[in-house]
């Protein structure tokens, strides 16, 4: 995996080197190579290969610009949990975005910036090397390009329903003109996320062979592509979208998804990869990582350390930080339901049996089980709260399921295949069946996806996070996004322009 210890900022990056550090081997980790000239690389398939590889290594990142890790991240800006940890000072810029209170240099932005910034200019410097490789096979070339076009949509449709207005780059910018790039508007970023996605599509196979899982495959990319347009709130796209989740979704397909049927399996970390997973970020402890000046050079996911119950001491659990308390809303709304043993750790009840832990911030006595520190899985190399090996699952059948369901329904589409849906996704886990409406659907979302990332963006873009979070701080025409990072508006001597409401 590529390695640069240096913070990387889009507009002031010139890639001179590329380092390359050392891994135990793995799809996303690279053999040793030294160091190697940018202009005497990638000029073959192993070279290329390793490219790739490195565009795929940012997805990993929790910890550019402080620790920005986005699944616990965003359940603390939604209404499922709270900031958390030892006071409102030990992660301030967590506490600023669970409360709505950013500015332009306090609040996780330059994180996720610096993050999918990173990947793009990545993404960017491959596509512009890949046509002067040797000896590379049609399907070879084909799928890098593929891969390395889904990643750059990837990392800007974070950046879109982050920021709102960014600058789109999809070259290799001279270094005359690091510094001179405007943002442009949303409409014009989920084109491009369109684009690279519609050419990423046919490139990229059905599935995906054991020895390469961490791989994009055809059905991850549609499942995405029907995302993004479903994320945009436009009627006009959402028949599209339900026949791209139609594809993915239906029983027998070419990709091989299929619901598991024990709910609770879907997080286990020894069930990698299983039939439910569409778009899985993995981790690993295979790195063994001891640097906590650059965490991101490991392969492990430090939110899960940031989750765990705080000096825990008893049976099944490592100890972490207390971030991400979950909140009693979210705990009155599942207690009844069958995935609430499966989501929610019940901290009175472990200590009842004997085990003990420190309630820190805005402790409420629950904890996100989920991605919850396993003792099981507690690495032994390295130091171990850099190196859980709890993978992120981004996109997965029920959520697809789900997502179908609603583009139907806003379409007074087939009513009846939105009522299977929603039935398959509450039957699995034994409840009965509803009517597939918009609101169930988007109450069956938050149960059923707690903690994996979706909440809050599912508010915003169904416009009830006003209603939702105004009472933590969101306030309508600007929570929606981030700020700006300030460093980004220095360093353009204020090219780029600040998101409104902030200073």
């Amino acid at each position: 995996m590529i390695k640069n210890k240096t913070r990387i900022y889009v507009l002031a990056i010139v890639a001179l080197t590329i380092s390359f550090v050392a891994c135990k081997k793995s799809y996303l980790e690279l053999t040793p190579r030294g160091t190697a000239l940018e202009d005497n690389f990638y000029k073959n398939e192993t070279e290329v290969m390793q490219g790739v590889i490195a565009v795929y290594d940012v997805t990993q990142w929790g910890t550019t610009g402080g620790y920005t890790m986005k699944m616990p991240l965003l359940s603390a800006a939604s209404d499922d949990c709270f900031a958390g940890g030892s006071n409102a000072s030990d992660q301030p810029n967590w506490v600023a975005f669970d409360n709505f209170n950013m500015n332009s240099s306090l609040g996780p932005q330059s994180g996720l910036w610096n993050k999918n910034y990173s990947g793009i200019n990545r993404a960017n410097l491959i596509l512009s090397k890949i046509d002067g490789a040797q000896g590379l096979s049609d399907e070879f070339k084909t799928r890098a390009v593929a891969e390395t076009k889904f990643l750059r949509a990837y990392f800007y449709f974070d950046l879109v329903r982050l920021f709102g207005n960014v600058p789109l780059i999809t070259t290799v910018l001279p270094t005359s003109d690091l510094y001179n790039q405007a943002q442009v508007g949303p409409k014009v970023i989920y084109a491009q996320i369109e684009k690279d996605l519609r050419e990423a599509i046919p490139g990229l196979p059905p599935t995906i062979v054991a020895s390469e899982k961490g791989r994009i495959s055809q059905g991850a990319a549609k499942a995405q592509l029907g995302k993004v347009l479903l994320f945009q709130n436009d009627n006009a796209k959402m028949a599209e979208a339900a026949t791209l989740f139609e594809d993915v979704n239906k029983v027998g397909n070419i990709y091989g998804y299929s619901l598991l049927p024990n709910y609770a399996d879907i997080f286990s970390p020894a069930n990698k990869f299983n039939s439910e997973s569409i778009l899985e970020i993995p981790h690993s402890n295979n790195a063994a990582w001891s640097d906590w000046g650059y965490i991101n050079g490991g392969e492990g996911n430090v939110g899960t350390q940031f989750v765990g119950m705080d000096s825990y001491n008893g049976p099944t659990y490592s100890a972490g930080w207390g971030f991400c308390p979950v909140t009693f809303d979210l705990v009155n709304v599942m207690k009844s339901d069958p995935r609430f043993d499966a989501s929610i750790i019940d901290g009175k009840a472990l200590k009842a049996d004997g085990a003990t832990y420190n309630g820190r911030y805005q402790n409420t006595d629950y904890f996100i089980k989920k991605y919850a520190p396993l003792k099981a899985f507690r690495s032994a190399s390295g130091v171990a709260e850099q190196n859980w090996p709890m993978d992120e699952i981004e996109i997965r059948l029920a959520d697809t399921y789900l997502m179908e369901a609603e583009a139907l329904v806003r379409t007074s589409g087939n009513a009846a295949r939105a009522q299977e849906l929603l039935d398959a996704v509450r039957g699995r886990v034994g409840l009965p069946s509803i009517p597939a409406t918009l609101d169930n659907i988007y109450k069956e979302r938050r149960l059923e996806l707690a903690f994996e990332g979706h909440r809050f963006f599912d508010l915003v873009r169904t416009g009830k996070a006003v209603s939702i979070l105004g009472p933590s701080g969101f306030k309508a025409n600007k929570s929606e996004y981030l700020p700006i990072p300030l460093t980004e508006i220095e360093l353009t001597k204020g090219v780029l322009k600040q998101n409104p409401g902030y200073n």
